[in-house]
Parts: structure tokens; sequence; C-alpha cells
């Protein structure tokens, strides 16, 4: 048995040389923008992490593959509550700027809510187990209505997800 061993290690060991001897190369994907760091994807004056990315967009978009037009999600604006707000508070955040127009900022206060919602203690070695919560499906019922375009049932489901609580 240790006999034909020897001969796959030697097969392996050949054919992993050939790729380990070449030099790194620096791959740029091809959606990095003119100008941009081909290792991290920034434009020149933008320091990542600290929400002053471009593009900016005050329109709700990346949700679906419908309404996504671009590899970049643009920054969109935020909810007026604080980052440590309950999923409620961000709920009716995103209700609010959807009934005056304000899809982005709609869409980054439910994209929080869902986040909020996702926090979780778990048992060591089971973080792989998806959530089932009627929360979190409810934020994304909302998120596809907005997907979608269709601003009158984002705002039906999101009356629904604030009154059955939200948090």
């Amino acid at each position: 048995m240790r006999l034909h061993l020897v001969p796959l290690l030697a097969l392996a060991a050949s054919l992993a040389a050939p790729a380990c001897a070449q030099p790194a190369q620096s791959v740029s994907p091809g959606w990095v923008p003119p100008g941009a760091d081909p290792a991290t994807g920034a434009r020149p004056g933008n320091d990542i992490g600290t929400g002053m990315s471009l593009p900016t967009s005050d329109q709700a978009g990346n949700i679906t593959p419908q309404d996504t037009t671009s590899p970049i999600a643009g920054r969109l604006p935020e909810p007026p509550v604080g980052d440590d707000a309950a999923i409620r508070d961000y709920l009716v955040a995103a209700r609010n700027a959807l009934a005056e127009g304000r899809s982005g900022e709609a869409q980054e206060a439910l994209e929080r809510a869902e986040t909020r919602a996702l926090d979780r203690s778990v048992p060591l070695f089971q973080t792989s187990a998806p959530i089932h919560d009627p929360v979190v499906a409810r934020i994304r019922a909302v998120l596809q209505a907005l997907g979608d375009g269709d601003r009158l049932e984002a705002m039906r489901r999101l009356e629904q997800a604030i009154a059955a609580g939200g948090s």
C-alpha cells in the first residue's frame, strides 16, 4: 500500500512545482474604476471604512439582479437613528424615508435593521446554521419589493413588519 503512495506524492509535487515557481502577479478585477487602487478598488482620496467612499447614491439599488446596474454599489444615505438603534427604530426610519421618496435611505435603514436582527449568539462550531427568523424574513420581503421597484408593496410590507413588533 505504501508503494502506491510514493508515486502519487511525486506526481502531486511535480504538478505543484510549476505553479509555485511563477512570480506573484497582481490581478486587477475588470470592474475597478480608472485611477483606482487595483488591490482595494478604492479611488484616490477615498479611505476604506470611513463611510466617505464613492460612488454615492440616494436611490435604492443593487438589491435584486434586475436593479443591479453596477458591480459597485453606491454608498447610501444614513438613516437619522443612531448606530445602536433597535430594529424597530430602523424600520420606522425606513418607513419615513420611503414615504418621502428617499429610497436609498430606506434601503440603508432596512439593511441595518436586518444586520441588527442577524446579531446572535451561537454555540461554538454552529455558526453556519442559517437563521430562520420571521423578522429577517419580513425585512427581506420589504427589500425584495423595493428592489422590484414596487414602492407601494414595500410600504405595505414595511407597515406589517413594524406592526409585528420588529424587535
